[in-house]
């Protein structure tokens, strides 16, 4: 017998009253490509009329903070970069604290890499203690070798998130959860840790940056095995919104269940 998923669009139980900060999931939940979800900007309006906060919270690590600050100011939004939280900013703060120092072999595009020497993370492309896989959308055959011999070999293995797919306004093209699967084919290991959604790292990381308890934070977003597994498994309020990949159905017969569905956030404004 399948349990009971909340209804959508309501909240008996004035869930999100209780909440001081949404992380916001973005391809899916607030825009789809360069097109906003219907009352995505309301919806964030109302959120700071409330006198509440929220940041965006991507697993996204083909792109830097600096490239969301400016795709959302070209579609009419002003925020900086404390708005945005990234997979590869998780990363980063994981790698200071559990591998200080260290030299790090990176596959990710070259706004990751650049990310990553910003904050002080010595790259290394030849002989590094540490391999970092991420949404690389510039990946070639060198590169996959290369990654394929250094995983192979032993090294500590981390990757920014699970995702298999990236949604478009086309259909999906393939993720991170991909190349850990052709990693997988040639080195026989999968990640020893991904730090993304819906994995703890993450949460450790938005948690230090908005400076909230977990309970006072709602996960917001489209995917019930990254947003609603994140939210349900570290303490957060969960939200799932059906503008994007999930459906009722898929809330219906999934294990992990969200605290509230809404078709999408447009439906949330009457209720913050």
């Amino acid at each position: 017998m399948q349990t009971q998923i909340p209804r959508v669009n309501e909240d008996p139980e004035s869930i999100l009253s209780q909440v001081e900060c949404f992380a916001l999931d973005m391809d899916g939940t607030i825009y789809l490509g360069e097109k906003w979800i219907d009352g995505a900007q309301e919806f964030l309006k109302s959120i700071e009329a409330s006198g509440r906060s929220y940041v965006f919270l991507t697993n996204n690590s083909s792109k830097n903070a600096a490239v969301y600050v400016e795709k959302l100011a070209r579609m009419g939004l002003s925020v900086g970069e404390d708005k945005i939280v990234t997979s590869g900013q998780a990363t980063i703060y994981y790698l200071k604290r559990h591998f200080p120092g260290k030299r790090v072999f990176v596959l990710g595009n070259e706004l990751l890499r650049e990310e990553f020497v910003q904050e002080g993370i010595c790259l290394e492309e030849e002989s590094p203690d540490v391999v970092v896989t991420a949404f690389d959308t510039s990946l070639d055959y060198q590169k996959m070798c290369r990654v394929c011999d250094f995983v192979r070999s032993g090294l500590p293995y981390l990757a920014t998130h699970p995702d298999y797919n990236c949604p478009t306004e086309d259909g999906f093209i393939p993720d991170a959860g991909a190349i850990h699967a052709f990693i997988h084919a040639s080195a026989f290991r999968y990640p020893d840790r991904v730090i993304g959604k819906p994995n703890e790292d993450i949460i450790e990381y938005l948690t230090s940056r908005v400076n909230k308890e977990r309970g006072k934070i709602a996960m917001v977003g489209d995917r019930l095995y990254t947003d609603i597994a994140a939210g349900r498994n570290h303490g957060l309020k969960s939200v799932l919104v059906l503008s994007g990949e999930a459906s009722l159905e898929d809330a219906e017969s999934s294990e992990v269940k969200p605290h509230l569905i809404f078709s999408s956030v447009q439906e949330m404004i009457p209720l913050l």
